[in-house]
């Protein structure tokens, strides 16, 4: 057997695992009010994961909750916060979402995927 073909089965073999070693870390449920729609300066948000960020930097930081917010256990760090464009990119979001998000009014789940304290990915969906 070639040494590419070796290397080529081993990182399948790797990259299978650390797939498999993923856990659902936190999940929560957020209502996307208007306040989540503008940024703490008052300009509008334009990207999705801007409102996700910006929902949680108001409950979390600002005490600005809607009916249906809840608390999660991995956004209340602002360094969590700030990585949660790279792990919607990583994951999955509706393309119904990314609109529905972004007009407001929207509830939606949210899954943190990582290991331990480590988020990797957030998959998306809009409840209604």
């Amino acid at each position: 057997m070639s040494l590419l073909r070796v290397l080529t089965i081993l990182s399948v073999i790797l990259g299978a695992a650390s797939v498999a070693a993923q856990e659902l870390i936190g999940s929560y449920v957020a209502y996307i009010g208007v306040d989540d729609l503008y940024n703490s300066k008052g300009a509008r948000l334009s990207q999705p994961w801007q409102v996700l960020r910006q929902d949680r930097a108001n409950f979390h930081r600002f005490g600005i909750a809607h009916a249906g917010d809840e608390w999660d256990p991995f956004f209340g760090s602002i360094d969590n916060r700030a990585a949660m464009e790279r792990m919607i990119m990583r994951g999955y979001i509706e393309p119904a979402a990314r609109a529905n998000i972004l007009r407001g009014g929207a509830t939606v789940f949210i899954r943190i995927y990582g290991q331990g304290n480590r988020g990797d990915y957030v998959d998306v969906t809009v409840v209604r």
